[in-house]
This record gives structure tokens, C-alpha cells and sequence, in this order.
């Protein structure tokens, strides 16, 4: 067997299925999971008939560079989203289509991490479980780059000394963030390309939520804005992950995409021809329609605002919660052991939440994660609301209310 799996973390889903077994929470209050990323709104119509329209396509084999279709649909998202020039994104060489971003993110170290001399490769902590595996079976070494409530949890630059950014191949960044729903602004990313370039890193900055920030806010920047910003006008150095997972609520659909840099997308176009993980071409030809059409994401961020509208006044009196940049996620603060909280908030309430250091790793500056919990507001509106009023009610009777 493959020794590093050896190095591999206990998956945090397997942990939280570890932590709620035995427990009987009480029959008479339907289950709220708040714990998974899992956009549970209604998919567009519109996607679904796109599918269903497509499955004479079942009989042939998908090419994995994607139809042209899809890419240049891509490519026009992009330039929409991130007021990019006309041609600025190259459909041919600058896009790949991916079967979510999980998958391409995973894929996307292995094919770039050169095993010799186990290189560095940073990624924010807390962080998306995807980064830390995707980096140890690819023979690479983690770095751990706190993002914490002092430095308005961005990862920090500033702890990693000079002689690391060398040994440096590769750096994950998560904008809006998961957990933190923080949003990397243009002076960060413009630093963070400064780095690139001076130590010869590639960028890799997963957008998968891009498109969920609030109606009274300004989209997120993203890595390929920034790059365009600096001058970088063939987005050296820089690769960016995008899924219509959250913004079109089909993460069942298994549609994403990486764009950036053509020579680092050529390589990576090598890999996944001899990989074999082609999206379907009804997945495409559903994905065409999902991001050629922006009023479904309008909607859906809609939603979402209403959620944190609503649950926040609930929270905000018992427990230590804020408002996120951008984003589905709370990540407050409880007082004691995060992983009790969530097993006796199940046992009572019947909600299932994720302790925080299920997505952070012990440093010699702490762990981000540790009191923490990542509470998705992915349920509809109505299941979030009452979600909050039991955690309220949970709080309360518990005596841990902070108010």
C-alpha cells in the first residue's frame, strides 16, 4: 500500500459520525444537519431539464479537456463575474472542467507537487479537509498558516520565513473562506502574487463560493482579478476552482471547473487525460446552461441573506457569532470543549453542528479550531430559524449562554 495513507487524518465526517454514535437525540424534533457544506435549496429547474436533455449523450465517452462549449461558457462566466477584458481568459488553454472542485483540487497536487525533497506546500488553517490529504498522498509537506480572529482570519503570510517560501511549490488559498467566510481582498492577493513571483509557487485559490456573499456587499475579489490588476495578464503562476456546487445548489451534479495559467493547465490537461476523470457530457451540457444564467445565483444569495437576516438576532444574545464576509458558515466561539457541545447539542436539540478543530491542526501559535464550531446555514430558512432557537434554548438551559 501506498505508505503515505498512513500520514492521512481521520476524514472529519468519520470523526463527527464517531462523536454522535450512541447518542438517541429525542424522537419528537426532526433532525436539522447544520454540519456539511451541502447546499439543500431547490436546484433550478432550468439545470435539470438541461440534463434530462442530454442523456442521449450516455452512449460516448467524455474527452477530458471538456467540450468547447462548456469552456468558452466558462470562460464568459468569468469574465462577467470578475470584469475581466473581453479574451482575457483563452477557452482553449486556460480552462478545464472538473468534477466538482473536491476532485480537481486533489488531483490538481498531485499532478504539481514534485515528490523529491518533500516540498512545502501551504494552505490556511482552518481549512477544507481536501488540502491536507491532497498534500500528503502527493508526497508534499503541510504548512499551516493560522487565520485567526486577531488578523481578521487571513492566512498569515508574515509567520513563514523566507527560506520556506523557497522551499515552497505550492500555496492553497479558500476565498470566501470555509470556515471563516472571510474574503481575501485585492492588497492580500496582490502580496500573495508578489510571493508567487519572487519564489516560484504556484497560486492555487479555491472560489467555490464566489458567488454566495450578501446583497448589501460587493462580489469577492478573485486570484485572476488580482492577477490582471498586477499586470500578470496570462495569469502566471495562478490557478483558481470554481463549482457550481454552491452557486446553482447541485452539488449532486459533480460540476466544476480550474482556470489560469496555460503552461500550469497544460501539465494538468496531461494528467487527468491519463487520470480518466472526464465529466459527462450530460454534466456539461448542464453546466453550459448553469453558467450562461446569473439569476438563479441572484436568488439563491437571497436566501441565504434572509438566513443570516434572521438567525443571527436568535444567536447573537447566547453565543459569541458574527457576521461573515461572505459565504454560507458561522464559526463562533463556545465557551469549554467544543466537542462536547456538539455531541450534547445533538443528544438535546437533535442538530448536528462540526467542532471547529475538525478542520484546523495544532501549531506552535495554537489552534485556530479549537472552541469552535462551523455551523452551515444550509437547510431552508424556516429549518435554520428553528436550528437557531434550539441552540438558543440548548444554551439557556445548559447555563452557557453568554449573555
Amino acid at each position: 500500500m501506498n505508505r503515505a495513507l498512513a500520514r492521512l487524518h481521520r476524514y472529519p465526517f468519520e470523526r463527527l459520525a464517531d462523536l454522535k454514535a450512541g447518542v438517541v437525540p429525542p424522537a419528537s424534533l426532526p433532525h436539522i444537519a447544520l454540519s456539511i457544506g451541502e447546499p439543500r435549496h431547490a436546484p433550478p429547474a432550468f439545470i435539470a431539464e438541461a440534463l434530462a436533455g442530454a442523456l442521449d449523450r450516455l452512449n460516448c465517452y467524455p474527452l477530458a479537456h471538456g467540450m468547447a462549449e462548456l469552456r468558452e461558457a466558462i470562460a464568459a462566466w468569468l469574465g462577467r463575474r470578475y470584469r475581466l477584458a473581453r479574451g482575457a481568459v483563452d477557452a482553449e488553454r486556460m480552462v478545464l472542467p472538473l468534477n466538482g472542485t473536491r476532485e480537481g483540487l486533489f488531483a490538481f497536487a498531485q499532478a504539481l507537487v514534485d515528490r523529491q525533497g518533500r516540498p512545502l506546500v501551504m494552505l490556511p488553517n482552518p481549512f477544507y479537509a481536501i488540502y491536507e490529504g491532497a498534500v500528503l498522498l502527493a508526497g508534499g509537506e503541510p504548512r499551516y498558516l493560522n487565520a485567526v480572529e486577531a488578523n481578521a482570519y487571513l492566512p498569515d503570510l508574515d509567520a513563514v520565513p523566507d527560506a520556506d517560501w523557497r522551499r515552497c511549490s505550492l500555496l492553497f488559498l479558500c476565498s470566501p473562506g470555509n470556515p471563516t467566510g472571510a474574503v481575501l481582498d485585492l492588497p492580500y492577493l496582490k502580496r500573495v502574487l508578489e510571493l508567487a513571483s519572487r519564489h516560484g509557487f504556484v497560486v492555487a485559490s479555491d472560489e467555490c463560493y464566489a458567488d454566495v456573499y450578501f446583497e448589501t456587499g460587493e462580489p469577492p475579489v478573485g486570484l485572476l482579478e488580482a492577477a490582471r490588476a498586477c499586470g500578470h495578464d496570462g495569469f502566471e503562476r495562478c490557478v483558481v476552482f470554481h463549482s457550481l456546487s454552491k452557486r446553482s445548489s447541485v452539488p449532486g451534479l459533480r460540476s466544476g471547473f480550474a482556470a489560469g495559467d496555460p503552461a500550469v493547465m497544460r501539465e494538468f490537461l496531461r494528467y487527468r487525460t491519463w487520470h480518466g476523470c472526464a465529466m459527462p457530457a450530460h454534466a456539461q451540457i448542464a453546466s453550459v446552461a448553469a453558467w450562461g444564467e446569473d439569476t438563479h445565483a441572484a436568488a439563491n444569495r437571497r436566501l441565504y441573506t434572509e438566513k443570516f437576516r434572521r438567525v443571527l438576532p436568535i444567536l447573537a444574545p447566547v453565543l459569541d457569532v458574527q457576521m461573515p464576509d461572505a459565504a454560507f458558515y458561522l464559526w463562533p466561539h463556545v465557551e469549554g470543549d467544543a466537542e462536547a457541545f456538539a455531541r450534547r447539542l445533538y443528544a438535546e436539540k437533535n442538530v448536528t453542528v462540526l467542532p471547529g478543530t475538525y478542520l484546523s491542526r495544532e501549531t506552535p501559535a495554537g489552534d485556530p479550531g479549537a472552541g469552535r464550531l462551523r455551523i452551515s446555514l444550509v437547510a431552508g430558512v424556516d429549518e435554520c430559524v428553528e436550528a437557531a432557537l434550539r441552540i438558543r434554548d440548548f444554551l439557556r438551559d445548559s447555563g452557557r449562554s453568554a449573555a
